[in-house]
């Protein structure tokens, strides 16, 4: 037999384990079986999705136990599936789901096993992420179906044909043209298909087809573009899996630079925030995978820059700084060690796969892992105490003590000591535990790196005892967690007496035997805590009488941590240890009297954790006592009757029924005791009394019957070993072995059973027979006691079913639902016991012996203590022996709720009709209870929701005259469904649909409706709300392809398990094709159906306007892209055109926009060879942008489609970015007219469809009407252009060509000449819907619409407004999109007639602007013409005095010189060239740059007459310039940085240096500018020349120039900082100009130079080395003259200022080294506050400097003044005491 793929292990570990080989072969031939029948028969529903997902649970429960053969085929089958083109979505959903699970682990199955195609999935996502019909209502799609395609391509990805990458190069390249959307598109399919796992020796035709290329282009944008961050995630999957195949180190600094750049740390005082930057700044996980697949190798140059990264931002970790860019920062430490965790793994213990192993030279070294470990502990460590909380420390610590436990345990714990000894932070102690707990497993282990780790475990254990404190809530959670944390890992065994017996110890090893006799004390004292605890959260009298029955959320969080830190803590102790503890336990519990809701409930379940761990030492204390105490207190009958019992009675009774809870095994020997005290309790009157007994039965049902293991010890086998044999100091830390865990089960023996069946007997069978007497009305009874009892009792029976003895369940659901009846006949006011029969109910349609909610919940905390302890470095599941358990166990609890219930019988449909009659009661309480059980039962059984919907929908029926308001609200509910569940007004099934929709509009036609009640109305707009939302377009074609069958052909013949089925006759198979084609025959007519259905009812009489709404909504819906609507549908949505409500119109506008393209006639297409049009040869290699063999797209005056001749001619491309970078491999055009549909047809060669709407549109009456309506205001201010208006009117235009002009045009006229805001976007819609509806006209009828437009076109720019100039830009706009601009030179040349006429003074010439910029910004590359046009028009007007033009002319100019980029491979552009402009504008401003004084801007806002001299003409052109470089900052690809240096040095000049809002317009726009440059990316080859223009401006006489090159420069370094590190010479510079600057003869330039300087040191950009230390102390050596008089005024004379600065620079230089480091004491730091002492009564300047110095130093070291002070010698601490002024401060 062939081995199976990959099995679950834990299922061998199961009790039954051996059964499942059989079950599972059974399983699966039957999956197999079913799955190829149903392909064959062409039934996808409901078969084969039904056998797919029992595929799926098949996984669920065996993991991938199946041949490879079957695992191929199982793929193969799935994948054809997935891609059949007309598949209904959800059922696309669910094929794709399970093919990622199949494919999930990549290493079962190789290249050579399975080969899947790509292009299917292509076209798929083509089809649904692009589609084109979306947008018009005409499909709708789930939200989630974007992620499950993309990870369905993921998972297909491996396995691509070899040449795939070549042909998704053909296929994609065409769309990369920069400026276009499109360019977004292709680089998020190369980021999602492009293979990368490839083997070496096909890297031909893998990545080196297209990384020169793409790591060429991102190199080269420099403005972050929303696509840079594709090629990034790129990259990182490109690296990771091919380590060693790829140098990265040319692009080091580069990748470093911008990772830096991406985090966006705030630098300098005021910086400027570029949206952008955060919008699309990188994922940080995906540069944390770059990083690591980039380190290691022989150049150590990426851990040399990793460091220079993490000492660049280590001061960002501090926890006083905080800000939006924390989290990003955060998550990088957190996903870094983990990275590197991943990759260690990986080359060092993960099994050899097909997947390209990574080379020895390139295998991460011990050394490797050592510099990684070292670089970013000092970060980690300070990101423990972040605001953000200290997880993401913690997960990052976890990672790294498994690298490298000695260097990073050893500062954390010296964190902790401290932490644990103060009262003061707890903050600090919650962090530090935290981060203990995440590296306890290397702690405890040891190991050859850290051999001394577990030596600080038991100080550790007892110095956190303190934390269990009652008045702490959070520390007490913590502790707890700590503490079981521990002793999970360390069996608690006193191993002292080994130092005699032994002596081939170790060091280390005596020492820990020695510390483990404290282990007993430690178990002592943490109990007394725990009892301290209780005693404390004891109920306090106030609580005993407002009856709340339960404990607060906090109370039971913190006694389920205390439950569960004391079980752990007793499982790991040694026998010895135990007694004592049980001991203790035993006493507190006895001689005690508890209350039962708090106290009592702590206590039992510790008394509870004593038993579970030993049951038969325990026992014999317990039982015998409580059953004595009992029965001596219900000797006497009256207990039974009183309402209030005795405390010591309830205590007890509590302490029984919880110490019950453990292996049936053992308590068989006191079955007797226990059955007398049920006999004596179950009948109790007082509430609290029965239900505590209620406990035990339940209790004891559990423990004998269930399957459960019954020890979660660390070590298997226990520790009650001699320590001669067994040295248990040898498995501190220790994890489980899989394969000798050895777990010891509790499997019912038939003597258990019989107990059971022996307690069901006694004590349910009478209950039942009273009940049945009771619904009979034969019996008066006292309502409640029985009725809890019998549901406290929760029907256990045994596993193996003994049909021989009476089941139970049947009966209790029988005599249930007699008693419902008659509780409903007789007293519906009993809501308690209706709730305890809503419980039962669901109890026997759901409880097999867990809780589906409770094992979700226990799956989500086994992953999260999974998380918390793994080691992800070695993995291969070295899980601690108790997780492994529990592991086991889950998977028998999935077991159990998997593999029953989901048979579906009458007997549940009647109960499911119960619940369905008890939601709808008049009880609200009732209803809400029962409507929560009816929406799990319908989750459960798979086909009950078609019996149920009937039932609801009768409550809505508008004949019935019996229904009440509460029947009603209760049905609308029913069918409105739980947030998580199924929805029973929208399943995706034609059948449901046609029924529920009708239903729910005509449901406002019902007695019981009433709009006046605010919780119906908002009932029904939730109904609404929720179909709109989660409707998807639900499939009328179900055909599967040929390909499909052929697959399940194979897969039915496959052997291991081979079924016995045999193949399907032909016959069969015919039958299958003829229902296949009455179904979708039937699926066609129940949409229609549906359609007629909902128009009947809107059309019914007095039918409320909300109802006529809703279903309006609904049969939006029904538009689909595969079938017209039918033509009544039609009429109908067009006569809405004009209804009065606006709602209705919004949605009748979209629908008939959605009927237009459903009506579309197709347009044929022909292939060209552009190559021979151009009459240029192919390029040999890439060469984007403007070629000769795509010069013929640009527009040209000269040549132009003027006639019909030549329009007929002419060869239009429509969409803009074809040719720019390389042409598709097959270049298709529309074919000339002659072969298009016909246009300017005659009403009778319409069809019928087509007929409605050419007579409505045809109607004036109609258009004068629809015209009114649509040029009303919708909300004030608020409205835009409407694209949905535009699609109407284009599909108008397009499909009926001129038709309607005739009957517009007057309107249109009309329209312009009015300038209000609406009127004026009504006619924008129209006119931009004529001109894009105009594609396919011929010569003559587009000529006539120009004559018609253009004047229209020219009354309207004339009348803009502020109101309306965004409206007509959008018009433009829209009309240019996607149209080859050659078609529309009659627009163009209206737009170029002269923008700036003045006419009409400032504003609208902004806004003529405004339009031809968004019309020519459309066409990107295709007009060079009319941009030279429109910046030679410009170039005289950039004086233009206006601020508004200003801003407007800038804006234009950024679009004008947006095809000017520097991208490799690019041709030189045909387009306007920044270079050349630059050069005119330096000429003009050469006047400016010569002056030295300031400038000033004295330049009137207005035209003065005649010309004005030169520098006034340079300011203002000045003015514009700056306009222009800040709107290009933004959204050009690359900076044009030489051409922009030029302008730097004025710049300077300008800028402002205080911060003050005051300051006119140019100084500000200059400060902008100079902020937004300073942030640019520089290329390595631009830093020498920026260095040049600085240091001529450092020479500058202007100290503001000065001083702002400065500023300039802090944020320019930080922003490109590996880049300039990179450059040897390039930091020489700067450190020469800073230092010189220290030294300039202004105040405030010296002191900006010292922060400069202090914040270089910090980034560590520059070092604090000998020959700068010295140079500074020199200075500080200048000789000041003496002073000869003391009073002020002579003393400022005598001193010779060239002094007073040098020895002020060296004080400056000094305090920048100190400020430099704020956070820790470096070893040159106290000699440096030494020598700064010296000077603190120098004259001023000086003295304040030394002064602020000193009070920052205090300041940024007060909080770790404790450590800091070791750094200090007593001599130096004294002074510094001296000189911090207030003493007291430190003391």
């Amino acid at each position: 037999m062939a081995p199976p793929q990959k099995e679950l292990v834990y299922n061998k570990l199961l009790p039954y384990g051996q059964r499942l080989e059989p079950e599972a072969a059974r399983f699966l031939a039957h999956i197999k079986d079913n799955l190829a029948r149903a392909v064959q028969l062409q039934e996808l529903w409901p078969g084969g999705l039904f056998w797919t997902r029992k595929l799926s649970t098949y996984i669920r429960l065996y993991g991938r136990k199946f041949s490879r053969e079957d695992h191929v085929l199982f793929i193969k089958l799935l994948y054809e599936l997935v891609t059949i083109p007309r598949l209904e979505i959800s059922m696309m959903q669910g094929f794709a789901r399970l093919l990622i699970n199949l494919l999930k682990k990549k290493e079962l199955l190789s290249r050579d096993d399975l080969e899947l195609p790509w292009r299917p999935l292509y076209e798929m996502l083509e089809r649904i992420l692009y589609s084109k019909t979306e947008n018009l209502g005409l499909n709708w799609f789930p939200n989630s179906v974007e992620s499950v395609l993309k990870t369905l391509v993921k998972s297909c990805r491996p396995y691509f044909p070899e040449d795939a990458t070549a042909e998704m190069l053909d296929e994609w390249r065409p769309l990369m043209c920069p400026f276009d959307v499109t360019m977004q598109k292709a680089i998020t399919y190369f980021e999602l298909f492009l293979p990368t796992t490839l083997p070496p020796a096909l890297h031909q035709k893998g990545f080196k087809l297209w990384f020169d290329e793409f790591i060429g282009l991102w190199v080269s944008v420099q403005n972050l573009p929303q696509w840079e961050g594709h090629l990034v995630n790129l990259f990182a999957r490109l690296a990771t899996d091919n380590i060693g195949y790829i140098d990265w180190d040319p692009y080091v600094p580069k990748i470093f630079t911008r990772i830096l750049r991406s985090l966006n740390l705030p630098v300098g005082s005021n910086q400027v925030v570029v949206p952008r930057f955060l919008t699309n700044a990188y994922d940080v996980g995906h540069a944390v995978m770059w990083i690591t697949a980039m380190m290691g190798g022989p150049s150590k140059l990426v851990q040399k820059h990793l460091s220079g990264l993490f000492n660049s931002i280590a001061s960002f970790y501090h926890p006083s700084n905080n800000g939006r860019w924390l989290n990003k920062l955060m998550k990088l430490l957190q996903r870094l060690p983990s990275g590197v965790v991943r990759r260690l793994h990986r080359e060092r213990y993960k099994k050899m796969t097909w997947l390209t192993p990574v080379p020895e030279s390139h295998k991460l070294t011990d050394q490797d892992v050592t510099d990684f470990v070292e670089c970013i502990i000092q970060p980690v460590l300070l990101a423990m105490f972040s605001k953000t909380g200290s997880l993401e420390a913690a997960q990052a610590l976890q990672n790294l003590a498994l690298m490298r436990p000695e260097l990073v345990i050893p500062p954390v714990l010296e964190k902790t000591y401290p932490a644990l000894e103060t009262l003061t932070e707890p903050h600090q102690l919650t962090a530090t535990l935290s981060c203990v707990i995440g590296v306890a497993r290397s702690l405890v282990s040891g190991g050859k790196w850290f051999p001394e780790g577990p030596t600080h475990l038991l100080p550790l254990l007892m110095r956190a005892l303190p934390g269990v404190d009652p008045n702490d809530f959070s520390k007490c959670m913590i502790t707890f967690q700590f503490i079981a944390t521990f002793s999970t890992l360390v069996p608690l065994v006193d191993c002292s007496s080994v130092l005699q017996e032994r002596d081939d110890l170790s060091e280390v090893e005596r020492e820990l035997c020695s510390a483990t006799a404290e282990f007993e004390d430690f178990v002592l004292q943490f109990m007394d805590r725990c009892f301290g605890l209780i005693e404390s959260s004891t109920l306090e009298q106030t609580r005993e009488e407002t009856e709340t029955e339960k404990m607060t959320h906090l109370e039971s969080l913190v006694e389920l941590g205390l439950s569960s830190t004391f079980s752990t803590i007793l499982t790991q102790c040694s026998k010895d240890i135990f007694k004592v503890a049980l001991e203790k336990v035993f006493n507190f519990a006895v001689s005690n009297i508890f209350e039962t809701r708090v106290a009592g409930r702590m206590v039992a379940d510790m008394c509870r954790a004593a038993v579970k761990c030993r049951p038969e030492e325990s026992l014999k204390l317990f039982v015998p006592h409580c059953c004595n105490v009992i029965t001596h207190l219900t000797v006497n009958d009256d207990v039974l009757h009183d309402e209030e019992l005795d405390k010591e009675l309830l205590w007890n009774l509590q302490l029984l029924s919880e110490i019950t809870r453990v292996d049936g095994k053992k308590l068989l020997v006191y079955r007797e005791q226990l059955g007398k005290i049920l006999q004596r309790t179950l009948h109790l009157t007082c509430k609290q009394g029965y239900i505590l007994s209620c406990n035990l039965l339940h209790h004891l049902l559990r423990s004998a019957t269930l399957i459960y293991p019954t020890e979660y010890c660390s070590v298997p086998g226990g520790f009650d070993k001699p320590v001669s044999e067994y040295f248990p100091i040898k498995d501190w830390g220790k994890p489980g072995d899989l394969w000798n865990l050895d777990i010891q089960w509790h499997v019912p023996s038939s003597e258990e059973i019989n107990f059971a069946f022996y307690l069901l007997d006694t004590f349910l069978q009478p209950e039942l027979i009273r009940l049945e007497h009771y619904a009979a009305g034969k019996l008066e009874m006292s309502r409640v006691p029985s009725l809890v009892s019998l549901e406290e009792t929760k029907l256990y029976t045994g596993v193996e079913y003994d049909l021989s003895r009476e089941n139970y369940r049947e009966t209790i659901a029988k005599v249930t639902r007699k008693l419902l009846r008659y509780i409903l006949d007789n007293s519906e006011d009993d809501t308690k016991s209706l709730f305890l029969i809503i419980k039962i109910i669901s109890d026997v349609l759901q409880f097999q012996g867990s809780h589906k909610h409770e094992f979700d919940s226990r799956w989500k905390s086994f992953n999260l203590v999974k998380k918390s302890m793994e080691n992800r470095l070695q993995g291969k599941k070295q899980h601690i022996r108790a997780l492994l358990i529990d592991r086991v166990m889950l998977q028998h609890e999935l077991r159990t709720l998997t593999m029953e219930g989901c048979e579906y019988k009458t007997s549940h449909q009647e109960m499911i009709r119960d619940l369905l009659c008890l939601s709808t009661s008049s009880y609200g309480q009732v209803r809400s209870k029962a409507q929560q059980a009816f929406f799990t039962a319908l989750g459960t059984y798979n086909f009950c929701c078609r019996d149920i919907i009937p039932l609801v929908l009768e409550f809505l029926r508008p004949d019935r005259q019996d229904v009440t308001q509460k029947q009603f609200k209760g049905a609308l509910y029913c069918l409105l469904g739980n947030h998580s569940g199924v929805c029973l007004a929208n399943l995706h099934d034609w059948d449901c649909i046609a029924q529920t929709w009708p239903a729910i509009v005509s449901s406002g036609l019902s007695k019981a409706m009433s709009l006046e009640k605010p919780s119906i109305v908002r009932l029904f707009d939730d109904l609404a709300e929720k179909i709109h939302r989660q409707y998807e377009t639900i499939g009328l074609d179900f055909a599967v392809p040929e390909k499909c069958i052929e697959i399940a052909v194979m897969l039915q013949k496959s052997e291991y398990p081979s079924s016995d089925f045999t193949g399907l006759c032909s016959e069969e198979i015919q039958l299958g094709i003829q229902r296949q084609k009455e179904k979708n025959a039937e699926a066609v007519r129940n949409y229609e159906n549906l359609i007629n259905m909902l128009l009947d009812c809107v059309e019914q009489r007095n039918l409320p306007w909300k109802f006529e709404h809703i279903s309006i909504g609904f049969l939006s819906l029904l538009l689909r892209d595969d079938r017209v609507l039918p033509v009544r549908a039609i009429k109908f949505f067009v006569q809405c055109l004009n209804h009065d409500a606006i709602v209705v119109r919004k949605v009748a506008i979209s629908a008939v926009a959605g009927i237009l393209k459903q009506l579309k006639r197709t347009h044929k297409k022909v292939p060209i060879c552009p190559y021979e049009i151009s009459g240029s040869p192919k390029p040999s290699s890439i060469q984007a942008g403007d070629r000769l063999d795509n010069q013929w797209l640009h527009y040209d005056s000269q040549s132009l489609p003027k006639t019909k001749e030549a329009w007929e001619s002419c060869c239009f491309v429509e969409k803009t970015h074809w040719g720019y970078y390389t042409w598709p491999q097959t270049m298709s055009v529309y074919a000339p007219v002659e072969h298009q549909p016909k246009l300017g047809r005659r009403r009778d060669e319409l069809t019928e469809a087509e007929q409605i709407i050419y007579d409505h549109f045809s109607d004036p009456k109609f258009v004068e009407q629809l015209i009114k309506f649509l040029s009303l205001e919708d909300r004030k201010g608020k409205d835009k252009f409407n694209p949905r208006r535009f699609c109407l009117f284009k599909g108008l235009f397009r499909n009926f060509d001129d038709a309607f002009l005739p009957v517009l045009q007057p309107h249109l006229e009309e329209l312009v000449a009015d300038s209000h805001e609406s009127t004026q976007r009504c006619v924008a819609e129209i006119i931009a819907g004529l001109i894009r509806g105009s594609k396919h006209w011929t010569f003559e009828k587009v000529e006539k619409l120009w004559k018609l437009l253009c004047p229209l076109l020219r009354t309207a720019l004339s009348n803009i407004t502020v109101e309306t100039y965004n409206d007509w830009g959008t018009c433009i706009a829209t009309s240019c999109e996607s149209r080859d601009p050659r078609k529309l030179h009659w627009l163009f040349e209206l737009l170029l007639e002269s923008p700036l006429s003045g006419e009409g003074g400032s504003f609208v010439d902004a806004c003529r602007l405004y339009v031809l910029q968004g019309g020519l910004a459309q066409q990107e590359w295709r007009v060079p013409e009319l941009l030279h046009r429109l910046l030679k028009y410009l170039e005289p007007k950039l004086t233009q005095v206006y601020k508004n033009v200003r801003e407007r002319i800038g804006s234009v100019l950024t679009y004008i010189f947006m095809i000017d980029v520097s991208l490799p491979n690019t041709a030189a552009t045909k387009s306007p060239r920044v270079h050349e402009f630059t050069t005119r504008i330096l000429e003009n401003l050469k006047p400016l740059m010569e002056a030295d004084e300031e400038i000033q801007n004295h330049v009137m806002e207005e035209n003065g007459i005649g010309e004005q001299d030169e520098r006034t003409q340079g300011i203002k052109l000045l003015k514009t310039i700056l306009k222009w470089l800040m709107a290009s900052a933004g959204r050009s690809f690359s900076t044009a940085v030489t051409e922009q240096l030029q302008l730097l040095p004025l710049f300077f000049k300008i800028a402002p240096v205080e911060n003050d809002n005051s300051y006119d317009e140019l100084k500000r726009d200059a400060k902008m500018c100079l902020s937004l440059m300073s942030q640019g990316l520089l290329y390595p080859q631009q830093v020498p020349l920026v260095l040049q223009v600085l240091k001529q401006t450092a020479r500058s006489n202007s100290w503001h120039a000065r001083y702002t090159v400065l500023t300039y420069l802090q944020t320019m370094v930080f922003y490109n900082l590996f880049i300039f590190l990179n450059n040897e010479e390039a930091v020489n510079d700067i450190r020469w100009l800073v230092i010189k600057l220290l030294e300039d003869e202004q105040l405030e330039v010296r002191e900006m130079a010292a922060t400069t300087l202090s914040g270089l040191l910090q980034c560590n950009f520059l070092t604090m080395d000998g020959p700068m230390q010295t140079h500074f102390e020199q200075l500080c050596k200048m000789r000041l003259p003496k002073k000869r008089k003391r009073d002020l005024g002579s003393v400022v004379d005598t001193i010779p200022s060239g002094d007073l600065v040098k020895r002020h620079a060296g004080v400056l230089g000094l305090s920048a080294c100190i400020l430099s480091s704020p956070y820790d004491v470096p070893t040159w730091m106290p000699q440096l506050l030494m020598d700064l002492s010296a000077h603190l009564n120098d004259p001023q300047p000086i003295e304040m400097t030394v002064k602020k110095t000193l009070s920052n130093f205090r300041r940024t070291h007060h909080d770790n003044w404790q450590e800091h002070k070791q750094q200090f010698t007593d001599d130096q601490l004294l002074v510094l005491t001296d000189l911090l002024v207030s003493p007291c401060y430190y003391a």
